[in-house]
């Protein structure tokens, strides 16, 4: 699944993502460290996977969308 990097803490390695159609989703450190990611700015496409549902769905991973 394709986003947008919307928030990113560098100390944390937390943050969120848009998704495309505006819904906002948050990330954890281990959803971004399994991407391999050392930085992240906002406004960058992303590919995410995630897991669960709803108000249960959870990203366990953010890494650079590339063509």
């Amino acid at each position: 699944m394709q986003a947008t990097s919307y928030t990113y803490d560098p100390e944390t390695h937390t943050g969120s993502v848009l998704l495309d159609d505006g819904t906002p989703v948050e990330f954890d450190a281990p959803a971004f460290d399994a991407g391999g990611l050392r930085l992240l700015r906002p406004g960058q496409r992303v590919r995410i996977e995630v897991t669960g549902e709803g108000a249960d769905r959870r990203i366990t991973l953010v890494t650079l969308q590339t063509f």
